[in-house]
């Protein structure tokens, strides 16, 4: 049986939750929802310091990287939401926006209209930001942008040791000027996370022209003379849509689900077997991430959040978040960063920072047994590239996920440099009274060599990947500036994968930013209101 729509969203994560959101506010559009996940009502995907949860777990497909041939062959966890809302239903909340510099990048690389001061509007638009409302920000908008609720001192004496090293505090990292330390905001309302799903979605689930299904996991794109023309359900189910197919599965299952529906590199899909219904080599190429790395010291005293994490102090955690809306529960646990530099002479901050108000809060890191406190940093424009491609037709397989980190001396340098930047920091004089001993990497930790060996032990996704539907002006492209792909009528990819290059931060606000304005276009291309 076929039902058909005038559009067909693939994926409900955080460019899916906008088009969504903003497609269906004309009523004559019939506007279908597919999410391969479930839905989000667990407590865990609501209270801030969920997150600790998710990369553990719960709401993810429990993904892997290949072995990283330049990484001693080490293997990744590599977390993709599988539920309502995506990534911004599951990761910290850090609200940031790369720099300006990184969308006028695109833009002079041919991509028309997605200059800095074209994509401003649309983070400006999907605001509802508690504390400014200026140029950089707005009010009003479904998504929820406020201050975090639950620091501790020792974020204030995070902030003089970076002063100490000449680094500035930073009271908006997504203004003026991204560089220094700073608090950041997160994208949550009332204490509570703000998802694009719960900003997007769920007010609007009462439109009658929305449908909404979970648990429905697309087997292929329907092509049809050249055009999309609907979704196979794994099911067998068919479903049309007489507009456009919009695929916002994101930078991993974006590429993988246009794959299993035999569009892609043709030598590739002929080499498991399958027909080739369009040949697009660039289709999984390009991936991009940013790799993190973590410096761990123990505490002298109870200065994190890691007691919290003993049944006694749960309960009292508990408690004042019901009563208070603060500690440790009213934490997404790394609200505390900034941008700096790795190169001095870089164009723009190269290193992003992460202070995590704990020990162990993510998958594969270390814990220490008496407390401690946990510095990320991540190389925001590494020069590697990678792949995502399939192991088979199956759908239920997982795809190979090859983030190819550290192929590129440059990024093996870079990275090393701002592990080196947390270490200095860390070591500074307003820290000295709540640090009892550096654990790791430590004092064996001396050459080049014993930071690389390091580094393949201990490191993580950032969860920030980008590139594999890659955007531009040249034939070679997956996709021209309005996010169509080329070569194929009515369907177009909207999420993190039309990213030329990775921005320089989190991307989940860049996500938005793009159904946001993929939205508008698409309302345009098809004379909507």
């Amino acid at each position: 049986m076929t039902k058909g729509y005038d559009f067909i969203i693939i994926g409900g994560g955080s460019a899916g939750s906008v088009l969504a959101g903003r497609l269906s506010e004309d009523p004559a559009a019939r506007v279908l929802l597919l999410e391969a996940g479930g839905s989000d009502r667990h407590p865990f995907y609501h209270l801030p310091a969920g997150f600790a949860k998710m990369t553990k777990g719960i709401g993810s497909w429990g993904w892997d990287t290949v072995p990283q041939t330049h990484m001693q062959n080490k293997v990744f966890r590599y977390t993709q939401a599988k539920v309502i809302g995506g990534g911004s239903a599951i990761n910290a909340q850090v609200y940031t926006r790369g720099n300006a510099q990184d969308y006028e990048d695109w833009r002079q690389i041919g991509c028309t209209g997605w200059g800095y001061d074209d994509v401003l509007p649309y983070f400006r638009k999907a605001e509802d930001n508690e504390t400014h409302e200026n140029r950089y920000h707005g009010k009003g908008g479904p998504l929820g942008v406020s201050e975090p609720r639950a620091p501790l001192p020792i974020c204030e004496a995070y902030f003089e040791a970076a002063a100490a090293l000449g680094i500035p505090r930073n009271m908006d990292i997504n203004g003026e000027t991204q560089d220094g330390v700073c608090y950041y905001q997160l994208t949550q309302r009332n204490v509570r996370r703000s998802s694009a799903a719960m900003a997007y979605v769920s007010p609007n689930r009462h439109r009658p022209n929305l449908t909404v299904r979970l648990g429905a996991q697309v087997r292929r794109l329907l092509i049809e003379k050249g055009r999309a023309t609907g979704v196979e359900l794994v099911d067998g189910t068919r479903l049309t849509a007489s507009r456009e197919v919009l695929l916002s599965s994101g930078a991993i299952g974006s590429p993988r689900l246009l794959q299993l529906s035999g569009i892609g590199p043709a030598d590739h899909l002929q080499a498991l077997g399958m027909k080739v219904v369009h040949d697009q080599p660039e289709i999984g190429s390009n991936l991009q991430d940013h790799l993190d790395l973590y410096c761990i010291v123990e505490l002298s005293g109870p200065y994190s959040y890691d007691r919290y994490a003993r049944p006694q102090w749960a309960a009292v955690a508990g408690l004042q978040y019901l009563f208070g809306r603060k500690g440790p529960v009213a934490s997404s646990l790394f609200e505390t960063g900034g941008f700096w530099y790795a190169d001095p002479s870089a164009r723009s901050p190269d290193i992003q920072l992460h202070l995590g108000l704990g020990t162990g809060i993510e998958h594969g890191v270390a814990s220490m047994p008496q407390g401690g406190i946990t510095l990320n940093s991540c190389y925001l424009r590494p020069r590697s590239r990678g792949t995502v491609r399939l192991q088979s037709d199956d759908p239920a397989k997982a795809p190979l996920i090859d983030p190819n980190y550290l192929a590129d001396p440059m990024d093996r340098e870079m990275t090393i440099r701002g592990l080196k930047l947390t270490q200095e920091i860390l070591s500074q004089g307003p820290l000295k009274k709540f640090i009892l001993a550096e654990r790791l990497p430590g004092p064996d930790v001396k050459t080049d060599r014993d930071y690389f060996d390091f580094i393949c032990a201990h490191s993580k996704t950032s969860h920030h990947c980008a590139g594999t539907c890659r955007m531009g002006a040249d034939p070679a492209a997956v996709v021209d500036p309005r996010l169509r792909f080329n070569g194929i009528d009515g369907l177009r990819i909207v999420d993190n994968s039309i990213m030329p290059t990775v921005i320089s931060s989190n991307t989940n606000a860049a996500a938005i930013m793009i159904g946001e304005k993929a939205a508008d276009m698409i309302k345009f291309d098809n004379g909507m209101g």
